[in-house]
């Protein structure tokens, strides 16, 4: 990386400073230089002098001056010469590219460390270490974001979400997977669920509307600091997996609003065979027919009401009464009691649930 960052700074600074200028590494090999015959050669007589100083020195009709690392200098710029505008030019090149490199190198590793964070690959005592080097605020509060790419064409839209977040210093974009994107996205304390929410709608409406890219986002609860980073992305990958299961036509899943559905989902399967038994003692779940389960959710989107749930099936009432009366015979529910109809709800859900078999975390 510092090879072509530097060579691109000394290519557009060839122009302005009429010598031949360049970077060495501390084994003294020419990483960059504005004649490029020059880039690969060593020279081993100034090795020791790039490690032990930070000052300008001068070696074979050549000036230099180190910089990086302030114990032990990683490069040294040289301009060819050994006059006083030769040190000068020495002191704003080291001065330039330090600062530069100062720069991506931060920019590269804080992202590299939020990815770590997020997936445990970094040890919980060595989390704030790290921080502390990088400079990196602990104090701010964050959400994480998974963006699953469902449907795409030659569009990155990993290059999409990083130009509508461009705030560099507090916001995080990255790829875990071919089709996973992940947002760390800075935001204000006490942010509410719907707010996270319309976030994640522009994601899904920018990508959709403006480069045909169908994607679905699950949203972590927002932490403070950044141990719990990994926390918010295992819940935003909970609410992916749950939304896949329970709320298949919805683009986002908030892990706050998952509902029973998360307890479902973390169910060992075993239980929720177990349950399924007991509530149907007396006949099987299979039993009934897709009329019969349409009758079911839409009595259910009613609010148990038998007239409203009638006159949106455009049915008699009687005859909704007849199929309710069906399905108490069949299952031993009866779906105008509040309790039964829970257990009825549960059990359709932890049926939806075994069948879809979806990825734990």
């Amino acid at each position: 990386m510092s090879n072509r960052l530097f060579q691109g700074i000394v290519h557009q600074m060839r122009d302005c400073i009429d010598r031949v200028i360049g970077v060495v590494d501390d084994s003294a090999t020419i990483i960059s230089c504005s004649d490029l015959t020059k880039i690969g050669e060593t020279s081993d007589f100034f090795t020791l002098d790039v490690g032990d100083t930070n000052e300008v020195f001068v070696r074979d009709g050549y000036t230099y001056k180190p910089f990086g690392n302030k114990m032990k200098p990683e490069f040294a710029v040289f301009v060819e010469g050994v006059d006083d505008p030769a040190a000068k030019y020495c002191n704003l090149l080291a001065i330039s590219l330090s600062s530069i490199k100062q720069y991506y190198d931060e920019k590269y590793d804080r992202n590299n460390f939020i990815k770590n964070v997020i997936l445990d690959n970094i040890l919980p005592g060595d989390i704030y270490v790290k921080a502390r080097e990088l400079h990196f605020n602990t104090d701010s509060t964050r959400v994480v974001l998974l963006i699953r790419i469902v449907a795409s064409n030659d569009i990155s839209a990993f290059d999409v979400i990083q130009n509508l977040f461009p705030d560099k210093q507090k916001d995080f974009v990255f790829n875990i997977s071919e089709s996973d994107i992940v947002l760390v996205k800075e935001t204000k304390p006490g942010i509410e669920s719907k707010d996270l929410e319309k976030l994640a709608r522009s994601i899904v409406d920018t990508l959709g509307s403006e480069f045909y890219t169908k994607v679905v986002v699950g949203i972590g609860t927002s932490i403070v600091g950044v141990k719990d980073l990994a926390r918010s992305f295992k819940e935003a990958q909970v609410a992916l997996e749950v939304g896949k299961v329970f709320d298949t036509e919805k683009a986002i899943v908030s892990y706050d609003n998952l509902g029973i559905a998360r307890l479902i989902y973390q169910l060992p399967t075993t239980l929720c065979d177990m349950f399924l038994r007991e509530v149907f003692k007396k006949g099987s779940i299979e039993s009934l027919d897709h009329e019969t389960l349409f009758t079911i959710q839409k009595f259910f989107e009613n609010n148990l009401n038998v007239s409203e749930t009638s006159r949106k099936l455009f049915v008699h009432r009687n005859t909704l009464v007849y199929r309710l009366e069906k399905i108490k015979k069949l299952t031993g529910l009866d779906l105008r009691e509040f309790d039964h109809a829970i257990i009825f709800k549960v059990a359709l859900m932890v049926k939806k649930y075994l069948t879809a078999n979806p990825v734990k975390y």
